[in-house]
């Protein structure tokens, strides 16, 4: 070719040139409308507005700006906003005469309140058929390869004056998504997640993605779990009548999702300064009633279901402590364990792998030294469990709320023992409860100045016989009462029968023999 020649070729080049950038210019605002147009044309319930699109024809590739997904029935806040999106070729897939793409997202903000989920939960449609896919599709034709997400953040806001749940400093990388490097049926994609929780714990998860597996993505990856604040789940432990106060939750573990196994296998889980109170009241009782059953129902749906692996090897909880608070009495009490210790090992849905062991150790009302050892099997024909615990010098003065709930009357000194062992299977309980009294002293003139004459008349005489009974051998009260037969519900789960008996052995056993003992009777 003459030097003519290449002088016209560069000119037209050239001229080529100039013109895709000159319709790149103008065909911003067009595509921008177009795409905008799609997207919306394929959700259902949800609105997208692209704030600009910016074509990139040399380099083919694309930047969309100030993307945001609202939900219409509520449309603030935004479900999802992004100040910048970026998709380019990826040059390496088109040596090899694919076409695929790389995606940039900066600083993604996805938030969601109570509002906006219940109005999801309720609506009709799921999720996977509201077009979302249809609706990424024909704003970004190419298919994505790699995925960056740098600098995003997670928000869900409750009702109430509760801190916001906040997933921050979110970075994902996930890599090979349309596996054009690996062989399939494998795991094919990288993936790579971290972030951090509730302003100070750290998450970090690595592993594996198949993200065409049908009819879902699949999973396989190491998660790591570092001082995750449990205080902030306040809003949503509340609707559960659970108090939920300090606490941190730490762990290491593997998880798989993926249409045919989905396991969560914790190595070790640590809580520390957990301090948990559950409240029961009049008011939210027949809602409490439902929620065990939707808990019993749950439980039965996962207790050795195939493909379905829940393990934790080691679960610890330290230093924290746990109540229950009955507002249905007159008046309300508190029960409780301080310095609780917890540990729980080889916890499993499957009956294959073996039987749990449970240690507990604490002080009830801060003074009763107590242990706890249990042993649970995977439920086959209803609960399958042993336990065995032990109260040792409890101070009945801090007691008095139970004692007066139940009994009517004050305790000035005493020390509270009780003794228990019991198996639960094939539908029927055999046990044993035993509590003990010593040094017990109910009466006291001082104390008792500003009760009425007949309280005071009442317990003096409950005073009198305490030290009548206390005549004996090492001045104790002791009684022992069977808790052996068929449980009310064979088919309840382990949770609520433990729940029963533990209730059933304070306040079927130990008070009404209090009351045989004293002369006295229940409000």
């Amino acid at each position: 070719m003459t030097r003519r020649g290449w002088m016209w070729l560069a000119g037209i080049i050239m001229g080529l040139v100039i013109i895709v950038i000159v319709v790149g210019l103008f065909i911003d605002e067009p595509l921008r409308r177009y795409a905008e147009h799609v997207m919306n044309s394929r959700l259902q319930g949800y609105t997208v507005r692209l704030g600009k699109l910016d074509l990139h024809p040399l380099s083919f590739s694309v930047d969309l700006y100030d993307v945001a997904i609202m939900q219409n029935a509520h449309p603030e806040p935004a479900i999802v906003r992004v100040p910048r999106l970026k998709a380019s070729v990826h040059w390496r897939a088109l040596l090899s005469a694919r076409v695929v793409s790389d995606v940039l997202v900066e600083r993604p903000a996805v938030s969601a309140n109570l509002v906006q989920i219940r109005e999801e939960a309720a609506d009709d449609i799921p999720v996977q058929e509201r077009g979302w896919q249809e609706a990424v599709q024909a704003v970004m034709p190419l298919k994505v390869n790699l995925l960056q997400v740098v600098d995003g953040q997670v928000t869900y806001i409750d009702a109430g004056p509760f801190e916001p749940l906040r997933i921050s400093q979110l970075h994902v990388r996930a890599g090979n998504i349309r596996n054009i490097e690996s062989q399939e049926g494998v795991y094919p994609s990288d993936i790579h997640v971290e972030g951090t929780i509730f302003d100070s714990g750290k998450i970090w998860l690595d592993g594996q993605a198949d993200f065409l597996a049908v009819p879902h993505a699949a999973v396989k990856a190491q998660l790591t779990l570092e001082s995750i604040g449990l205080a902030y789940v306040k809003p949503i432990a509340s609707r559960y009548n659970i108090v939920l106060e300090g606490g941190t939750l730490s762990g290491t573990g593997d998880i798989e999702y993926a249409p045919t196994v989905k396991v969560i296998h914790l190595r070790q889980a640590d809580i520390q300064g957990l301090q948990v109170d559950y409240v029961h009241a009049a008011q939210t009782a027949r809602a409490e009633k439902e929620r065990a059953e939707q808990v019993k129902r749950a439980a039965q749906e996962v207790n050795n279901a195939p493909g379905l692996l829940l393990r934790a090897d080691q679960l610890r909880m330290v230093k924290s402590e746990v109540g229950f608070v009955n507002k249905a009495t007159d008046p309300d009490y508190r029960l409780f364990l301080t310095r609780l210790e917890v540990q729980v090992t080889n916890f499993s849905n499957q009956l294959a792998e073996g039987t749990m062991v449970a240690r507990v150790t604490g002080q009830f009302m801060g003074s009763g030294q107590t242990v706890v050892g249990a042993t649970f099997r995977p439920e086959t024909k209803g609960p399958d469990f042993t336990l065995a615990a032990s109260i040792e010098n409890t101070q009945m003065r801090t007691m008095n709320r139970l004692l007066r709930a139940y009994g009517n009357l004050d305790v000035v000194q005493g020390f509270f023992s009780v003794y228990t062992e019991f198996r639960v299977k094939n539908g029927s309980v055999n046990g044993y409860v035993k509590p003990f009294i010593r040094d017990l002293n109910v009466y006291d003139p001082q104390q008792d100045r500003e009760k009425g004459l007949f309280q005071k008349i009442y317990e003096g005489l409950v005073g009198g016989v305490s030290d009548l009974l206390e005549n004996v051998p090492h001045e104790e009260i002791a009684t022992e009462a069977d808790i052996s037969g068929p449980i009310e519900n064979p088919q309840a789960s382990t949770w609520q029968v433990l729940v029963n008996l533990i209730q059933n052995a304070f306040f079927e056993t130990i008070f009404p023999g209090f009351e045989r003992q004293f002369g006295s009777s229940r409000r």
